[in-house]
């Protein structure tokens, strides 16, 4: 009986059904699987899966029910577009079943951590483009029609309406970026503009001699270029790539072209830069490509052709041309931030980087050089008058924005070298009355006897510390006005000479007011929240002179905001979401980086979008030529601003020391070592919640409170006091265990001798 069983499984799983040949392909793809790999797991040749996926042959048992099973599980990640309306009468019926409605998020965003539920399928590359008027007469076909000229193409509901031609619908060509898959996810179909349909951005890759486009949401677009030029073209005028501009003054974000290697092979780039072009940053000007942008009127930023290039001609009104390429090959995606993701196939490459982009903004370069520009794209520095007596608009400064135009620093906030400081003769060493030194801690102290029968020591860290000190700071948004004798406002950001030496502080604290912790020894300058501090533990302070912006404002709130939202999101899709208990919040945060190791880089990239905008703030010389006292290219932004830099980083250092004092005077317990906005403290268990107060379930008012928002706390790490005293012993007392509490390796390069 029991071969009779088998027989009938058997024949169950020869009859297992299989999707359309088209959609075996757009499944195969979204996922950025090849042929040969789908060949090579099911044990034939790439011959037979290129016979399948044409519809020539069908798969044999016992092939057939592994790959039909593959194919399943490829649909519930990436299910079918919806339903097609339904075409003229004059065009040929539609074959492809209904689908379900889209899910019901942006483009480029997750709906969580778990696969969306399974969908019915249909064939790839069918959902219809709207008709053009007087269509040329080579336009190209997506490759599935060229292929199969018969195939039907169902018209798609969620394309935008275009003028429509007088030819018949059987005779007029579809673009050539008529889509493998469409897959929108949207709030709803108003939510999504028509020009950017395709969301912002495309991974272009290229596989037996096709190119393709990978974007958002499991979307692939065919690329008809042949040559970089009629990319752009592409881009610009058939893709549909592109964001919304984040603010009404401001502008649409250019499409982004993310080319793999096969895609720079394809388009005469090569696959590595020289160690000449990688120190240079670009290739040289006589590259052939330059020569090929050239005749095609294209032209490149002052950055030239480098790993961001930005590819452009002079706009015409407000119509801009320009379209941003990323070469992931040539070190574009830093690993610091970005991990592996330049080794990622191109659709998760796409979902990676699509939902940076949703959530932040399309990436324009580094993260920090992203940081920076998402605070001009919130605050645009222009926007349109209202109507003069002939009825234009011009463009005028907008108020609460810092403008076109760069602004001279104080002499106490440029760094050294800056042409500020020419006069001052070459090895002069500037003391704290010359100079703002706002910077985030690097403290540390030796252990009490009473510290030293704890068994561990416990590092906390507190979440985006440096967006949280950004958050409400009111910074200058002009230049500095010099004052003599002034009294000090709270309220009016700026530079203050000050002495501040009289200030007393406990010796098991840092002091607020130095990043080294030590206590100051005489008139130094400090920013506005610096001093403001000192006031607020009820010291008088007497500055003597400062330099103060009486244009100001809270220029960084919608900058916060959009980091916030998208560290608080992609959180969530990592299983930590706000509404945890401390216990299960340290639980979760133990885990989250393996809950989708993707979704866990753009956390990285979103946290060092705010490190690096800030720094950019006060960006050095880079590069060799450069001697001190000459301009460098940085000074001529109008973001080229220490003193919002200073300010954002003393309002950080302030809370963390307003917390470890509330701490202190509520637990006796204080901190062993600080760093930036990490604290170490003596523990009897391994947990932060052996130490942090929590009465009831609610943490100490004004303390440390574990938690996802930014300011709150997480778990950092924990090494033991016996580990503390070993790397003290061998590296000295110095060190500060701030650095290492994580995984407790030191080596000689970062311990600091």
């Amino acid at each position: 009986m029991s071969e009779l069983f088998d027989a009938v499984d058997a024949l169950i799983a020869g009859q297992s059904p299989l999707p359309p040949p088209a959609e075996r392909v757009r499944l195969r793809k979204a996922h950025g699987l090849s042929q040969e790999q789908v060949a090579g797991a099911l044990a034939v040749r790439r011959a037979t899966v290129v016979s399948w996926e044409s519809g020539k042959t069908e798969p044999r048992p016992p092939q057939r029910e592994a790959y039909a099973r593959l194919l399943e599980k490829l649909a519930d990640l990436y299910p079918a577009p919806a339903s097609p309306t339904a075409p003229p009468a004059t065009a040929p019926p539609a074959t492809a079943p209904p689908a379900t409605a889209p899910p019901t998020t942006a483009p480029g965003t997750f709906a969580g951590p778990t696969p969306p539920a399974p969908r019915t399928a249909e064939p790839a590359r069918q959902a219809s483009l709207p008709t053009r008027p007087d269509p040329a007469p080579d336009t190209a076909v997506t490759r599935t029609q060229r292929n199969n000229p018969q195939s039907p193409t169902p018209a798609s509901s969620a394309a935008p309406s275009r003028p429509t031609s007088t030819t018949s619908p059987s005779s007029v060509p579809r673009r050539p970026a008529a889509r493998k898959a469409a897959v929108k996810q949207a709030t709803s179909p108003a939510a999504v503009d028509p020009r950017f349909e395709n969301g912002p951005l495309a991974v272009v890759d290229v596989e037996d001699g096709h190119v393709s486009a990978y974007c958002v949401g499991g979307l692939v677009l065919d690329v008809p270029a042949k040559s970089l030029p009629a990319l752009v073209d592409w881009a610009l005028n058939e893709s549909r790539l592109g964001a919304p501009r984040l603010h009404f003054n401001g502008r649409d974000a250019d499409p982004l072209l993310v080319l793999t290697e096969a895609a720079c092979e394809r388009y005469g780039l090569p696959v590595r830069l020289s160690d000449e072009e990688r120190l240079s940053g670009r290739l040289p000007e006589g590259h052939k490509v330059h020569k090929q942008l050239t005749r095609a009127d294209w032209q490149l930023t002052k950055r030239g052709f480098g790993p961001w290039a930005r590819i452009y001609r002079p706009a015409q009104g407000a119509q801009r041309a320009c379209v941003q390429l990323c070469v992931p090959s040539w070190n574009a995606l830093d690993t610091r931030h970005w991990g592996n993701a330049a080794l990622l196939p191109p659709a998760e490459l796409a979902r990676l980087l699509g939902t940076y982009a949703t959530r932040v903004m399309t990436p324009c370069g580094s993260t920090a050089v992203t940081g920076l520009e998402l605070m001009t794209s919130l605050h645009p520095p222009t926007r349109a008058s209202e109507p003069d007596a002939t009825g234009k608009r011009h463009s005028e400064h907008n108020p609460g924005s810092l403008g076109k135009q760069a602004v001279e620093c104080a002499p106490c906030e440029a760094p050294d070298g800056h042409p500020l400081l020419a006069h001052l003769p070459r090895f002069h060493q500037r003391t704290p009355a010359e100079v703002l030194v706002e910077e985030a801690y690097d403290w540390a102290r030796p252990l009490t006897d009473d510290e030293c029968l704890q068994r561990y020591l416990v590092g906390i860290d507190v979440n985006m510390a440096f967006a949280a000190g950004a958050n409400g700071a009111i910074v200058g948004l002009g230049a500095p006005t010099r004052v003599t004798r002034p009294v000090f406002d709270p309220k009016l950001p700026g530079s203050w000479l000050v002495d501040l030496s009289h200030v007393e502080m406990d010796e098991r604290l840092p002091s607020p007011f130095t990043p080294r912790g030590e206590r100051p020894e005489g008139p130094a300058w400090y920013a506005t929240p610096t001093v403001a501090y000192a006031v607020e533990l009820g010291y008088d302070v007497a500055p003597a002179e400062a330099y103060v912006r009486y244009e100001n404002g809270r220029f960084l709130d919608g900058w916060y905001n959009r980091l916030r939202d998208a560290y608080v999101a992609t959180m969530a899709d990592l299983g930590v979401t706000a509404d945890l208990a401390p216990a299960d919040f340290l639980t979760a945060m133990a885990a989250h980086k393996q809950v989708d190791p993707q979704l866990a880089i753009v956390l990285s990239a979103v946290k060092a979008t705010v490190k690096g905008g800030i720094g950019k703030l006060r960006e050095r010389p880079r590069g060799g030529g450069w001697r001190p006292g000459e301009p460098w290219p940085a000074l001529k932004r109008p973001t080229w601003r220490p003193d919002i830099r200073a300010a954002v980083i003393s309002r950080t250092r302030v809370n963390m020391h307003r917390k470890m004092a509330k701490h202190a005077r509520a637990t006796g317990q204080y901190p062993v070592a600080v760093l930036s906005d990490c604290a170490v403290y003596a523990a009897d268990g391994p947990s932060p919640l052996d130490f942090l107060p929590y009465k009831d379930g609610k943490p100490l008012p004004g303390g440390f409170r574990l938690g996802v928002s930014p300011g709150m706390v997480k778990h950092e790490g924990t090494q033991t006091t016996l580990w503390a005293e070993a790397v003290r012993e061998e590296h000295g007392p110095e060190l500060n265990l701030a650095r290492y509490i994580k995984d407790g390796h030191i080596t000689a390069a970062d311990n600091g001798e």
